[in-house]
């Protein structure tokens, strides 16, 4: 098959969660035979921390603005078997448009934030994301194809309210070329608990349950947060180190050299449930234990308890925090296996040629 794609970005994965999951599912496609095309809106914002320019596992078009892209656009589309929109796509519903005006093509709208664009439909009748117009109700059913990051109960909503012809879940992922272990990680990325997150204000109450509460319960034990955006009057304990940004390339150095890393969801991914973070599947593969907030579904991805740990609450965090280093070793090589033969991107890609198909017929 040759996709052609409108998406936010793969060139970045600077404070965004597209990239590395897009990252590894175009490896898998590109390792099974399928060519892909993505369109890219060249911003300033990821210019300063492209770290992926050029791939070798796709085309990859960084455009100026719509205008100047849209003949080229047009051509590929022609020429392609699945065309996808997806959430946050800064030209979105000028791509929608674009791709449904075209028959011949597999129309697909691929969603990598579901609970935040069906709270938008349903508030303003418009999905908008940092100025980014991507989706309105009635563009819903004239896509062949809904996929979405999160599964669960919102497919039915999809269907049922929204008018979606059909719907299939398609999670995120890992490609375990790059999130692998790391035997000696940097003395300076050693920590107890570790989380990698951008700031998100629904987010935070659960970083100040998880972490920060019982790293000032722990004064002896050192703790680390890595993300961009966080507001100055974050008030970090003394033992939490915090750094506003690691390079992508370090990531797996990071979560090898946590004991324990962190998970938390943002709220709407909460309330649906079936939203797992990417950062599971990322620190498993490095083979580092994780801990994570509680969501509905979890256990489609890992059994509580045997493959990861689940908490809501300061204490539950700091049971986790003295489970002894035999059990969490297994359970970070059961996870491990669990990730490697059902989350990497060979695995969403032949989930996701599937769906095609089995919408095409």
């Amino acid at each position: 098959m040759k996709f052609v794609i409108f998406g936010l970005t793969i060139s970045s994965a600077w404070a965004n969660g597209h990239a590395t999951p897009w990252r590894a599912l175009l490896k898998g496609l590109h390792r099974q035979g399928h060519r892909a095309l993505f369109f890219e809106r060249d911003v300033d914002y990821y210019a300063a921390h492209r770290d992926l320019p050029t791939p070798d596992f796709c085309e990859l078009i960084l455009y100026p603005d719509w205008a100047t892209v849209a003949p080229a656009a047009r051509r590929a589309i022609t020429d392609c078997d699945v065309a996808i929109v997806t959430s946050y796509c800064p030209d979105g519903l000028a791509a929608c448009r674009l791709v449904l005006e075209d028959p011949r093509p597999l129309h697909v709208f691929y969603d990598l934030d579901t609970p935040v664009t069906l709270a938008a439909l349903a508030s303003d009748g418009l999905a908008v994301a940092s100025g980014a117009q991507y989706l309105t109700p009635e563009l819903i059913p004239e896509f062949d194809l809904y996929l979405s990051f999160t599964g669960g109960p919102i497919l039915q909503t999809l269907e049922g309210c929204w008018g979606a012809r059909r719907t299939a879940a398609l999670y995120g992922c890992v490609d375990p070329e790059v999130h692998a272990p790391v035997a000696d990680p940097p003395a300076s990325l050693r920590c107890s608990l570790g989380y990698l997150g951008t700031y998100a204000a629904d987010r935070q109450p659960g970083l100040e349950r998880l972490l920060l509460e019982p790293a000032r319960r722990r004064p002896a034990e050192r703790f680390l947060v890595v993300g961009s955006l966080y507001p100055s009057d974050v008030r970090w304990p003394p033992n939490v180190a915090a750094h506003p940004h690691l390079d992508p390339d370090q990531h797996p150095a990071f979560y090898s050299a946590n004991r324990l890393t962190l998970s938390v969801s943002r709220q709407a991914m909460r309330e649906w449930g079936y939203t797992p973070s990417g950062r599971l599947f990322e620190a498993a593969s490095c083979g580092t234990p994780v801990l994570t907030d509680a969501f509905p579904g979890i256990e489609e991805f890992f059994e509580p308890g045997k493959e990861i740990l689940v908490a809501d609450e300061t204490l539950q965090a700091e049971m986790a925090l003295d489970v002894c280093d035999s059990e969490l070793t297994r359970i970070a090589a059961a996870a491990r296996e669990r990730t490697l033969a059902h989350h990497t991107g060979d695995c969403r890609a032949r989930q996701l040629v599937d769906a095609c198909e089995a919408a095409a017929c």
